[in-house]
């Protein structure tokens, strides 16, 4: 009997949604019935259709608040018209609402792409920690994407007990790998100087406020030098305000591959990750990244494939990127290496391997 798996995810675009648009296209070539259960807003929907799943359409927002009652009723619904043989829930809210409709009567398994209750502070935080104290036992599985993820979640009292599994993000490395830089900058208009890259959402999270104060040190070391936000987000209006001269905010783009082959050097500047993929995918296309020591920094970028910097410390991600902007070649040498690093052991096939094992142990009630 084939195998139907329903992934379930609220963001529809960035990270959470390029992961679960990988998964769909590997668990199709392996045989699995997929269907994506998402909103219709953002790109998700259409990438799963076109890797070979079907798509449900689930009215949810980002934020929680009263609207979960909803939410969580109307994902029941969908979830008993689709009869899953297992329901991978993704990020926080497919997470509350998804445990909550399911309340483990199916298998299923919780991928919270970095933990909520590390996003919020105070009353909130402990709110939210509890309610993962709580949650676990409805998800057979919780995957982590890092060793880093599942020991946060335990110090702070999460019962993961056996159910955790750590299975790193994965990229296409046919998909994403290196390219023509200035026939990349020719398609996005841009000119020959020296380029960093951000891609990401815009908020606290990403840490892109900290990449701006960081910024006017970076253009004195190295006059002429640009900075490409991309991503869409709830700090784009304060972004724009703060941003600097040679910095543009050029909006969500579901396809970041130009925007790789055209950078010197991509910053990853988050707060908190669980494993960024946007350091992965950079690696894939032959790209040097900096990236601040959060969750799965240290596994993605590895010594002589980039840098590792503080976090919310603009003067050692100024010094680390101006370095990679003022000598190219050498930067390209990171690239070459990072390819290499993310093809050996972040490759999509691998990752994808892993998940399905997960799933086996989970279907066999092991």
């Amino acid at each position: 009997m084939t195998v139907h798996v329903v992934h379930v995810a609220q963001p529809t675009t960035e990270g959470v949604a390029r992961c679960v648009a990988g998964l769909v296209r590997h668990q199709v070539a392996a045989g699995f019935e997929v269907t994506v259960v998402c909103p219709e807003e953002g790109w998700l929907a259409s990438e799963a259709v076109a890797g070979g799943a079907r798509h449900a359409s689930w009215t949810a927002q980002r934020s929680p608040g009263p609207v979960v009652v909803r939410e969580t009723a109307g994902l029941r619904r969908i979830l008993l018209g689709l009869r899953p043989s297992l329901v991978h829930l993704h990020s926080a809210k497919a997470g509350l609402a998804g445990r909550l409709a399911v309340r483990g009567r199916v298998p299923t398994v919780y991928q919270p792409h970095a933990w909520s209750f590390l996003a919020v502070q105070g009353p909130l935080r402990r709110a939210t920690l509890a309610w993962e104290v709580w949650a676990v036992r409805w998800a057979q599985r919780v995957v982590c994407v890092s060793e880093a993820e599942c020991r946060d979640a335990r110090e702070l009292g999460v019962p993961l007990d056996g159910r955790a599994r750590v299975v790193p993000n994965g990229v296409d490395t046919d998909r994403f790998r290196p390219g023509d830089r200035d026939g990349a900058r020719a398609r996005l208009g841009l000119g020959a100087g020296p380029l960093a890259v951000c891609v990401g959402r815009l908020s606290e999270q990403k840490g892109q406020d900290v990449l701006l104060e960081a910024w006017p040190r970076i253009r004195e070391s190295v006059p002429g030098a640009c900075l490409a936000l991309v991503g869409e987000g709830p700090w784009q209006e304060r972004l724009s305000s703060t941003g600097g001269e040679g910095v543009v905010l050029v909006g969500n783009s579901p396809d970041p591959r130009d925007w790789y082959a055209a950078a010197d050097v991509v910053v990853v500047p988050s707060r908190w990750e669980g494993m960024a993929l946007v350091p992965l995918e950079a690696g894939a296309s032959g790209r040097s990244v900096v990236i601040t020591d959060v969750a799965g920094a240290r596994e993605a970028v590895l010594p002589g494939t980039g840098a590792v910097v503080p976090a919310e410390d603009p003067a050692a991600l100024a010094e680390a990127v101006g370095v990679r902007l003022r000598d190219r070649a050498a930067s390209d040498r990171e690239g070459a290496a990072a390819r290499r690093h993310v093809v050996e052991d972040y490759g999509l096939t691998a990752s994808g391997a892993r998940m399905l094992e997960v799933y086996g142990e989970v279907l066999s009630g092991s």
